[in-house]
């Protein structure tokens, strides 16, 4: 088959495939796995490559009309002709799945036209699913989710690397917390959806990979995912590298920008 997917279409295959790769993270958690380094030094294990060998056999032949991209599998600028990609991290938060804490995802989307299209993460230590498709919606384990809504003299709770917390919360609330920082970053995105916490900051150097399934989720769950400047996440480009990100409910998120730029030229 040679053609693009719909949301609806994507979402059941993406739901099975991540679910599937779920008991193989699960098996390797309990009977152990091997760890490596790559070449930038970050760890892999084998629990990652098992995942990438089964989401590859679920989903690449779907159609040839669509492109692929995962942290485990080597690039091929070919993808850069496709209009529609599947986008897949196997374990988001291998640090977090080497130590056993439970913080670690699958995150699997189908991104269309720079962006996604549907996504999911699955958290197989206690079985959360959050799904989403452009148009259709944000669940987790099937119940709709929405981002907390109010401005920003109203955040309580940031999810942010210590270093962004400290260099913008003069503007903030003096009551605010700082959530504990995750292991996955696509988790603490889906945290935001479901207003677990109201804002988080990520740190550069997130990849498509980390961030396309949970953009999604947060998108259909009444929020924003975008760059400090407010501009949103091209996926699919040659380097798939993105720069330090900002996600909130819609009305917190422009006031989130806003005071990013007032700090960074000395405003506040």
């Amino acid at each position: 088959m040679a053609r693009l997917l719909t949301a609806g279409e994507a979402l059941p295959l993406l739901t099975e495939a991540a679910r599937e790769a779920g008991e193989i993270g699960l098996r390797f958690a309990r009977d152990g796995a091997r760890v490596f380094d790559k070449l930038d030094n970050s760890p892999v294990t084998e629990a990652d490559l098992a995942i990438d060998a089964h989401l590859a056999k679920r989903l690449r032949g779907v159609s040839s009309a669509i492109g692929w991209l995962s942290e485990e599998a080597t690039d091929s600028a070919e993808r850069l002709s496709k209009r529609q990609v599947w986008v897949l991290d196997p374990i988001d938060g291998t640090r977090g799945f080497i130590a056993g804490n439970g913080e670690w995802v699958i995150s699997a989307a189908l991104v269309e036209d720079g962006r996604p299209l549907a996504g999911v993460l699955y958290r197989p230590t206690n079985g959360d699913f959050y799904s989403a498709g452009r148009g259709l919606g944000a669940f987790k384990n099937g119940v709709a989710i929405k981002a907390n809504a109010g401005a920003l003299a109203q955040t309580r709770t940031l999810a942010s690397p210590k270093p962004m917390f400290d260099l913008i919360r003069q503007g903030l609330p003096s009551r605010i917390e700082r959530a504990s920082r995750l292991s996955s970053l696509a988790l603490r995105i889906a945290y935001v959806a479901e207003g677990l916490v109201d804002a988080a900051f990520a740190s550069g150097a997130s990849h498509d990979w980390d961030i396309a399934a949970a953009d999604i989720i947060l998108s259909e769950a009444g929020g924003r995912l975008s760059s400090f400047h407010g501009d949103d996440v091209i996926y699919n480009r040659a380097n798939p590298m993105h720069r330090p990100l900002v996600m909130a409910g819609l009305g917190r998120h422009a006031g989130l920008v806003s005071l990013f730029d007032c700090v960074k030229d000395g405003t506040i």
